[in-house]
Order: structure tokens, then C-alpha cells, then sequence
């Protein structure tokens, strides 16, 4: 999907990336320890195999919700969002990182994060 969003707009979502993002990271994490303590000990009070592959499929699943909206996840350790827009006619992404907030950031398209700035 090609969309922009406002500013307002975009603001208007961060409840919802906020929530989605609180549930990616409470997986990551879960993910993080049933694959060592399988790799180390062969067993996880998290579970097993099954138990990795289904939170596997919830992130994606969770991933693909920021899709349907038109926003780009451009990584998820940390999670870090961008919304397409414009700022004074210029093509920019309104850009947020877990652990943020609010929105208040934004880069140039070309640039990426290396070119953040503060919204004006």
C-alpha cells in the first residue's frame, strides 16, 4: 500500500503501534529465551519447537497489521517505524523507535535514520 500520512494522522495511530509494539517486544523476548534454552539445554519451560513457531507466526502476523496500515518496519530489535509523508513538500518518513514517547522525529526519505531531526 502507498500511503502518506499527516502528521496528525500519523499521531492519530501511535496508541495502536504503541500496543502492537509492547506485544512484539514481550514475544522477541519470549523468542529470545525458548530458542537458547532449547540450542542449550535441549528443553524451556517456555516450551518447545511448536511453542517457537507460533510465536514466530504472531510476530508476523502482528508485522503485516503495520503493512496493511502503509507503515514501514524497519527493524524490530529494536522496533523502529516510519510513516511516510511530506514536510514542506519534501518526501520525509516520520520516524519512531521503541522506547520513544511520542512522535517527534523524522528524516528524509534518501537519508534514513543516520538523518533524523527533530519534527519542527
Amino acid at each position: 500500500m502507498d500511503r502518506t500520512f499527516t502528521l496528525d494522522e500519523a499521531r492519530s495511530l501511535m496508541p495502536l503501534v504503541r500496543d502492537k509494539v509492547d506485544e512484539v517486544v514481550a514475544i522477541r523476548a519470549d523468542l529470545a529465551e525458548l530458542t537458547h534454552d532449547l540450542r542449550s539445554a535441549g528443553r524451556s519451560p517456555l516450551g518447545g519447537l511448536p511453542e517457537a513457531k507460533g510465536l514466530e507466526a504472531r510476530v508476523a502476523d502482528i508485522l503485516s497489521w503495520f503493512g496493511e496500515q502503509g507503515i514501514e518496519v524497519k527493524g524490530i530489535a529494536p522496533v523502529l517505524v516510519d510513516f511516510p509523508s511530506f514536510l514542506g513538500g519534501a518526501s520525509v518518513r516520520l520516524c519512531w523507535i521503541e522506547g520513544e514517547t511520542g512522535l517527534g522525529w523524522y528524516h528524509r526519505s534518501e537519508l534514513g535514520f543516520p538523518g533524523r531531526r527533530p519534527l519542527p
